[in-house]
């Protein structure tokens, strides 16, 4: 599975770096390229003739031979990889990371990085609950980079506790589920709602909502990424997407969103319903911008189309269809609700409640709910590992 790929490793000066030279010699074994880069501190722990020996590869720790003067390019190493997974990841490094403080050949090489990064913290118990760590490890999520959780175990110190690097062969696991899920949907075709409606009020003004359209369009980007075809139906936004397999129709009103995904549907595989679509629609829109007069302006409103379960009654065995809930009370049993009534395969929830939730962020924070009643709730994530996150939960061409 891992033939040809080329991974990077980054190793920081923690005690579990002497973990390392295993994973190395794994990933080599699975037949990946692998090169590593690592702290000064990091030699205090394991050398880089051991890595270099493992890697079949030189090991770079200064940003230029100090013989020689020539350079080694953190530019090209960062756009060789195809993976970039650091670890151990010691608190200073996490920080400095969380910070895009660039003063070592490690530092510099993560900025400069083209590809997914991975990074597996290790340190004390006290250090990794530390505000200031858990703050960091959410900016790096915020960032899109993944986490590799630490274990829970004895520490170098003596005390038990979370901090532990994940062992190696953990790591390899989870390197080689990243390669397997980058083509999970070769073949399939995603049908993916985005963004607000605008419902005319006039030639000049409209009700909408505050959805930015960034949590469908990183389903829609994620969702390429991995082979699918996506019909991508989007409301106004400000956001834009570039991909060969994506294909927008952009449209203004519930009506068209209606229509456009109405029409996509039958030959979707799988449908991803995240637009915040307008509930009601006025009535009588004004072919004239209306004057102000008077106190009081009333307006006729509409129910528009329930897209969520017009799809749900045309839904197929084969196909699976996802929804999203934003809720501000009783959530998880309006959910539920919301799932069953509609004919879904999953329902993604979002809270208000949560900080960095919700419309307009770069994170999300949502609580993935199955058919069978199995509910998962994910931490605060980028957008874009949380799409990763949901098309997880949604079956692919994985072969186990």
């Amino acid at each position: 599975m891992l033939k040809g790929k080329k991974i990077l490793i980054g190793i920081t000066g923690s005690i579990a770096a002497y973990k390392v030279p295993l994973l190395v010699r794994m990933l080599i074994r699975e037949g990946a390229e692998v090169k590593v880069v690592m702290t000064p501190c990091a030699t205090d722990f394991v050398t880089p003739l051991t890595l270099s020996t493992l890697s079949q590869k030189p090991v770079l720790l200064e940003p230029y031979n100090r013989t020689d003067g020539s350079w080694n390019s953190h530019v090209d190493w960062g756009r060789w990889a195809d993976l970039f997974v650091l670890t151990p990841v010691s608190a200073n490094t996490l920080a400095k990371m969380a910070a895009g403080i660039a003063d070592n050949l490690l530092t510099t090489t993560y900025l400069a990085a083209k590809c997914p990064v991975f990074f597996a913290p290790a340190m004390d118990l006290d250090m990794f609950h530390h505000p200031t760590t858990q703050k960091n490890i959410n900016t790096l999520l915020s960032y899109g980079n993944r986490l590799i959780e630490p274990g829970t175990g004895e520490l170098a110190s003596g005390l038990c506790g979370e901090g532990r690097m994940e062992e190696p062969e953990r790591i390899l696991e989870i390197i080689r589920d990243f390669f397997l899920r980058c083509r999970d949907f070769s073949g399939k075709k995603f049908l993916i709602s985005a963004g607000s409606t605008h419902e005319p009020i006039d030639p000049v003004r409209f009700i909408g909502n505050h959805s930015s359209g960034k949590m469908g369009y990183a389903l829609a980007q994620e969702a390429a990424e991995r082979g699918a075809e996506v019909t991508l139906v989007s409301g106004p936004v400000h956001i834009g997407l570039n991909h060969p397999a994506v294909k927008i129709v952009r449209v203004n009103t519930a009506a068209e969103m209606a229509s456009a995904c109405l029409n996509a549907f039958p030959q979707s595989d799988v449908t991803i319903m995240s637009a915040a679509v307008a509930d009601y629609t006025i009535s009588n829109p004004a072919t004239q911008k209306i004057k102000k007069s008077g106190e009081v302006l009333n307006l006729t409103l509409t129910k528009t189309t329930d897209i969520l379960s017009e799809l749900g009654k045309m839904k197929t065995p084969e196909q699976f269809l996802t929804g999203f809930a934003l809720e501000t009370d009783n959530e998880k049993n309006n959910a539920i609700e919301k799932l069953n009534t509609k004919n879904l395969d999953l329902i993604v929830l979002n809270s208000l409640r949560d900080k960095g939730a919700g419309f307009g962020t770069e994170t999300n924070k949502v609580t993935l709910i199955g058919r069978n009643g199995e509910s998962r709730e994910l931490p605060l994530l980028s957008k874009k590992e949380t799409a990763a996150r949901i098309l997880d939960a949604i079956p692919g061409n994985r072969t186990e």
